[in-house]
């Protein structure tokens, strides 16, 4: 009871607040508490300049770290929030007040055990940058490298905790009370949104990450990720190396240190297919204040909290989509969604192809330097909800990628779209990977895969056969005759099963060479 009296009060506090900003909506919509909304009116209203979005974002900044990160993780769910809630959201600012440097010092002491003098030469007290979770200082190490050290805040691993608890009891009370509005699974989302924070909030796995994507672009002269120094980096402080670069979105600094900034455009277009496409490893958080451009025009991205992954199934999904579109072919839209699963098969196919056309004709006939794919895929998950296709959060994380991608290559050049410099790294690679001999090899993998299972099967159903025979299992007479007849009936079976496997690896050998 008591607890509840508290969630109530700490939910009338920043009611009171998005109230104070105009932003209410959310919760109205939610239908949370009304009592607490009806009180939060009469005595907050107010009317603030901007679109509800902009509204939102600014009363986030105002509530504090999980708020802006909520926002944030928001601006990927313009299935949840809408496209234009969604938009202004995009842009909402992770900046706070930076903490005390003797506060930053303590942490990192206590982190990795050894006082600031026997880690750095020199330590700068002003951070660089201060946001939600972190902040981050220059340095130079004992051995005199030059690096980047980030630092948690002070108690942000309590302040999350006590947000989360709350957001878990506001999703609760919506799937009790609004029955229509489950099919948003606000438990899930809030599920979601605690995993991703608590990864970002341990800067050993955005530390992995770095590595990972490293060694993804290991030999790449055109992008370079910053080295991590391991001995100076634990769950609350992570150390890198320092880079100089110039902010991406900074075109005449760029202009002025004799670099093209197309160039920049097509080396962004080829390190976000390479990721995308050849790794299914991204950067998911790529606004312009973390890539900078090195003296040689090398991409040099930065913080690694947020990365998306894609698995094989998805990237070809995608590739198939994509590719689909640019040609203006819908009917094979329609087709990949189908076969991938993402619309269920009692659908019209003829509908849905359709829907497709609708959305792709006014995106594609736009001059080439306007179109956005990213607004493309926006509406695709907005029209897909029509045809029961169940959210894929990865593909929105993508989606929000490519929306800052774009942005930021428009800055740069406007004449210049960077999906059509990408076209041709895509139809290579689909043909690389789609084609015939990849099909082949795919379906070799697949036959190897389940040869290598074949003895565990085996195994179980000599251990299952057994058990009848001891007594020890009843089973379906049908099952129980089949069991029994396992000499007769799986050896054959093995048989063509590894000669389907030497057959089809042979075939791709014979092609591959």
């Amino acid at each position: 009871m008591l607890k509840a009296i508290a969630n109530l009060f700490r939910l009338f506090l920043i009611a009171r607040t998005l109230a104070r900003h105009d932003a209410l909506f959310p919760l109205e919509k939610l239908g949370v508490a009304p009592a607490v909304m009806t009180l939060v009116r009469l005595i907050s209203r107010r009317r603030a300049p901007g679109r509800p979005g902009e509204r939102l974002a600014s009363a986030c900044e105002t509530l504090g770290p999980t708020f802006i990160k909520l926002g944030q993780a928001l601006s990927v769910r313009s299935d949840l929030v809408g496209e234009e809630v969604a938009s202004d959201l995009s842009s909402l600012q992770d900046k706070l007040p930076p903490f005390p440097s003797d506060q930053a010092k303590a942490i990192i002491e206590a982190e990795l055990g050894r006082t600031i003098d026997e880690l750095f030469n020199h330590f700068e007290s002003e951070p660089i940058a201060a946001a939600s979770i972190a902040q981050v200082h220059f340095a130079t190490t004992t051995d005199g490298e030059e690096v980047a050290v980030k630092v948690l805040r002070p108690d942000v691993e309590a302040i999350f905790a006590s947000d989360l608890g709350l957001m878990y009891w506001v999703a609760r009370m919506v799937e009790r009370a609004r029955p229509d509005l489950r099919r948003l699974k606000p438990v899930e989302v809030v599920a979601t949104f605690e995993e991703t924070i608590w990864l970002e909030m341990d800067l050993r796995m955005e530390a992995a990450a770095a590595v990972e994507l490293a060694e993804n672009f290991a030999g790449e002269r055109d992008f370079h990720v910053p080295k991590v120094n391991w001995q100076r980096t634990g769950r609350r402080v992570l150390t890198t190396e320092r880079i100089d670069g110039i902010s991406i979105d900074e075109v005449e600094a760029l202009v002025d240190a004799g670099l093209d900034p197309r160039d920049i455009i097509e080396k962004s277009a080829q390190a976000f297919f390479y990721q995308v496409f050849r790794d299914g490893f991204f950067h998911a958080d790529m606004h312009p204040g973390n890539m900078f451009i090195g003296r040689d025009g090398a991409l040099m991205p930065v913080d690694f909290g947020i990365m998306g992954r894609l698995d094989r199934k998805t990237r070809n999904y995608l590739a198939d989509m994509l590719l689909a579109f640019l040609q203006r072919d819908y009917r094979r839209v329609a087709d990949v969604h189908f076969q991938a699963g993402y619309v269920p098969a009692h659908k019209s196919r003829d509908a849905f192809t359709q829907a497709c056309r609708s959305i792709g004709e006014p995106i594609l006939d736009l001059p080439l330097d306007q179109i956005s794919l990213a607004r493309l895929l926006a509406q695709l998950f907005q029209v897909t909800e029509q045809f029961e296709m169940e959210t894929q959060p990865q593909l929105l994380l993508l989606q929000k990628t490519m929306l800052v991608a774009e942005g930021v290559s428009r800055k740069l050049d406007t004449a210049v779209n960077m999906w059509i410099l990408a076209q041709p790294l895509i139809e290579e690679w689909m043909w690389e990977n789609r084609g015939p001999q990849a099909r082949m090899r795919d379906a070799a993998e697949t036959a190897m895969t389940q040869l290598e299972r074949l003895p565990v099967l085996l195994d179980r159903i000599d251990l299952a056969g057994k058990m009848i025979e001891e007594g020890g299992m009843r089973l379906h007479p049908e099952t129980e005759a089949a069991l029994r007849s396992r000499d007769n009936n799986l050896w054959p079976a093995a048989i063509v099963a590894a000669a389907t496997a030497l057959v089809t690896t042979v075939i791709v050998l014979a092609l591959a060479g």
